[in-house]
Order: C-alpha cells, then structure tokens, then sequence
C-alpha cells in the first residue's frame, strides 16, 4: 500500500477557530466539507491534541477563516506549528469577529463561515464536527489555497543535503535521528509514523 495515493484526494486548507470564556484560539486544519444544503451543514476534522479541539467542544462554535493562495508560510507556522497553551494564535494578525463572536482572519482569506457544532463523532485522532451554517460571507477575490498548492508553492523544500533522520511527507518537519520511535507523532502537523520517509 502507497499511502501517498491519499494525497491525491484534492484539500483545502482553512482556519478552524473558537472561544470559550474568554479564551480564543484557533488552528490550521485541512478536513473540511459540505455535506447537505437544507440545512447547510458542513463536517470539520481537528485533531485532539489541538487547543482549539478542546474549546469546540466546550463552545459548540466554530469559524472558518478559508486561506487565500496570498497566504504566507509564516501564518501556518504560527496557526499550525505552534500551540495556543503558550502563545495567543490571534496577536498581530488582523482579525474580526463574527455574529457568534468568534474570531475569522480579514487577510489572506477568501470567507469566512461561522456555525453551531450540532453532533461530535470521536475518530480516535481526531473529533470529527457536524455544524450547521449560522452566517458565512466572501471577505475578498482572491483563489482558495488548496492544499497541493501549499505543498507547491509556499511550504519550503528542505535542504536534503544537510537533513539527517526522519521527513513528515505530509508538513516537512525532521526528526533527527537513526531510529524513528514506533509511536511518534509530528509536533508540527500530528501525523504518525506512516507519513514519514527515512532521509538518505
């Protein structure tokens, strides 16, 4: 089995955020999709070990901030690569806010869309979140960035040269040494040992 046949399957990429007393935050997330129009609800995959995972389940809110193709690397550092227990997701990033009050960015984002969590099913990894559309709006022109577009065109390409150990196929992070532990999960994107490749 090729596990890379997965990433055929075409992606957007967006940012799922919440708040809950007080507390605002918000992640990167790939895993997000349509799945009726009367009433509009849509499925919203985040990963468990995400702040923001914790706070939708408390909330039952959630935004989506849908990432224009004008979105640098450094913004999915900041939403993505790092947790939201040490820094605030949302300082010096142009933000607003919406009925719900919960934030959406205003750059780099083609729309957003803010919705009521109704069902949460547990995948293991991840809870999977079936939300109905409360408002949604286009913020700008601008292409949705997909996700092979990221690996394309704004994800930087690793020095094979100097790397040594471990690849994530999936975001780029190395895990320097001979032997990738059986259960190690990538800090930056939480994917496990099946989307790594030995660098040779």
């Amino acid at each position: 089995m090729n596990p890379k046949a997965l990433f055929q399957i075409s992606y957007g990429l967006y940012i799922a955020a919440s708040k809950f007393d007080k507390k605002m935050n918000g992640c990167i997330v790939n895993t997000v999709m349509q799945i009726t129009d009367n009433p509009k609800q849509l499925a919203i995959a985040i990963n468990k070990e995400n702040m923001t995972c914790d706070i939708v389940q408390k909330s039952r809110m959630i935004s989506l901030s849908v990432l224009s193709e004008t979105a640098p690397f450094s913004l999915f550092e900041h939403f993505g690569f790092q947790s939201g227990r040490k820094v605030d997701k949302f300082v010096n990033y142009p933000f607003a806010l919406t009925k719900q009050e919960l934030p959406y960015l205003t750059s780099h984002t083609t729309a957003f869309i803010d919705c009521k969590v109704t069902n949460i099913t547990d995948l293991g990894t991840h809870l999977l979140f079936i939300a109905t559309v409360n408002d949604c709006e286009i913020i700008s022109d601008e292409k949705a960035m997909t996700y092979s577009f990221y690996h394309e065109f704004v994800k930087p390409k690793p020095d094979s040269a100097s790397a040594k150990g471990w690849r994530c196929t999936v975001c780029g992070y190395i895990y320097e040494g001979e032997e990738l532990p059986p259960n190690f999960i990538c800090p930056w994107c939480k994917h496990g040992v099946e989307d790594f490749e030995k660098i040779v």
